[in-house]
């Protein structure tokens, strides 16, 4: 407890220590021999969001709210407390800064994925950033934390919008630098108009804060005239292929493996891999890769065509086969030992909420009332209708509801539901309330719940090593997080809008031709 208390007071005093340089480096004093200070001025920003363009969803400024949404001096607090890329951004600042950068924060803005962004709300962030650097006396640099797979409602690829406008805004010399997620989908403007840009090197992603650490370090050394980046960006007609796509299991660990030897090398500066989120739909869609050197155009055109040659070797490695939500339910009740144990983790691909997805299916609620009620499951779904009727009773009434299947009408069913209501609570999911049927504990919220971590179960009381079954709404998170508790992962597959198999998305808008949706020889 003692060093918890200390590792959490020594990130308060760095945030006041942080905010307090910030605001009074903001005065350009004139030193001791007249002259105004020579610190380099960047600004920062995150505005992430990752869409599933089938989703019927809009996500509106109540999404960001219930994750992160601050403003100005509101920032840097809550990036600490996060510790992921502001934190990384923050942290190259004071290391590789040394005291001749100013780090100027303008927003945090984080919603979890959904349906495309409301076109309004897009507008009113994008002004907000073009006005605080436009609005900046002096402006050397600008950091940029985007999840690269945004969405908004009546357009392609906001965030190359995003980075050309500020790019329109500051001109050539102003150098702005991004971190992307490792499913982005890079595009032509965004390759033109950003000095840097550096992803992630784990899926499970579990490096945000050393991705934005490198990116801030790049752009400061940038800033300071102690490199000169040159950026490669390649464009494959890839579309889905690499197995599991996990950093550390076959086929992808060569991939990433050499993209670490790569940048030990001199004059390398980074190396990104993008295996794009394939629920999009836009004229741009694919894989692509990226190499920053120090000024050798040559080396960094030839890594970024090696790491594109090694992903399109393994584009026919497969995913592992996935089991029907009945299917996951006989396996559950087989494993004796494993339940005993721990728990199996039943990872709902087709209503996978962190690809975007409503999060309302009920296929394997359905299949569990039908097959497996007597084991201890816990299972999200959202449904805000269902959420605000239920909150009307009573702590141990029982109630008959009607759940899911209110906005994804295509490929989900509603389900009638009963059960008793054994917990009512206000959560960052808006009304949560878990419904008890038998041993399923139904946890019925206003928002989708990915169910990423442990936490968003213990916090409703519910214990993981009680649990026979664990219903996550993510593909990749969970596959660390629940290691402790997790005795078999059970893929379940089922009609939905996170369906793996890109031919069963209904696409419109993406090039042609692309692997694996058509044959061809080459990815260039």
């Amino acid at each position: 407890m003692k060093a918890k208390f200390e590792f959490r007071f020594s990130k308060i005093i760095y945030v006041l220590v942080s905010v307090t340089v910030a605001a009074l480096s903001g005065c350009s004093e004139e030193n001791s021999s007249g002259s105004t200070s020579d610190q380099k001025v960047i600004l920062y920003a995150e505005f992430m969001h990752e869409v599933n363009s089938f989703s019927p969803v809009i996500t509106t400024e109540m999404n960001f709210k219930a994750d992160h949404l601050f403003y100005g001096d509101e920032v840097p607090a809550s990036a600490i407390e996060e510790d992921k890329q502001l934190a990384g951004f923050l942290s190259a600042v004071e290391k590789s800064g040394k005291g001749l950068i100013r780090a100027v924060p303008v927003l945090q803005a984080k919603s979890m994925s959904g349906g495309p962004v409301d076109s309004l709300f897009y507008r009113k962030i994008k002004n907000l950033i073009i006005d605080a650097v436009a609005g900046q006396e002096k402006v050397d640099g600008i950091y940029l934390s985007l999840h690269g797979a945004m969405g908004v409602q009546g357009m392609f690829d906001p965030e190359g919008d995003l980075i050309k406008t500020l790019r329109d805004t500051v001109g050539t010399d102003v150098k702005i630098a991004v971190t992307f997620d490792l499913h982005a989908n890079v595009t032509r403007r965004r390759a033109e108009n950003a000095d840097i840009i550096v992803g992630y090197h784990t899926n499970p992603h579990r490096d945000h804060f050393k991705t934005a650490f490198r990116a801030g370090d790049l752009l400061i050394r940038t800033v300071l005239g102690e490199i000169e980046p040159v950026m490669t960006v390649n464009k494959m007609k890839l579309l889905k292929g690499g197995g599991i796509n996990v950093d550390f299991l076959p086929p992808f660990r060569k991939i990433f493996s050499s993209m670490k030897k790569m940048e030990k090398q001199p004059d390398v500066l980074s190396v990104s891999f993008f295996p794009v989120h394939i629920w999009i739909d836009e004229p741009e869609l694919g894989y692509s890769t990226i190499a920053i050197t120090d000024g050798n155009n040559g080396l960094s055109q030839k890594l970024a065509d090696e790491i594109a040659e090694m992903a399109w070797a393994v584009r026919d490695v497969p995913q592992p086969e996935g089991n029907s939500p009945e299917e996951a339910v006989a396996i559950a009740l087989e494993k004796k030992v494993a339940r005993a144990l721990g728990t199996l983790v039943f990872c709902d691909v087709s209503d996978a909420v962190g690809t975007g997805t409503p999060g309302e299916s009920t296929w394997i609620l359905k299949a569990l009332v039908e097959k497996g009620s007597e084991l201890t499951s816990y299972i999200a779904l959202r449904d805000e209708a269902a959420a605000r009727e239920a909150w009307n009773s009573n702590i141990g009434d029982e109630v008959t509801l009607t759940v899911g299947g209110k906005i994804d009408t295509v490929y989900n069913q509603p389900f009638t539901y009963t059960g008793i209501v054994t917990l009512k609570q206000e959560t960052s999911f808006g009304k949560t309330l878990i419904v008890k049927h038998d041993g399923i504990h139904l946890i019925i919220s206003e928002l989708p719940m990915a169910s990423r971590t442990p936490a968003d179960f213990k916090d409703l009381g519910l214990s993981i090593w009680k649990a026979d079954i664990v219903v996550v709404k993510n593909l990749f998170p969970f596959r660390y997080n629940y290691l402790l508790y997790n005795r078999k992962t059970v893929n379940v597959v089922s009609p939905g809008l996170s369906n793996i198999n890109p031919s069963a998305l209904n696409y419109v808008n993406i090039p042609r031709p692309i692997y694996p949706l058509d044959k061809i020889d080459s990815w260039r």
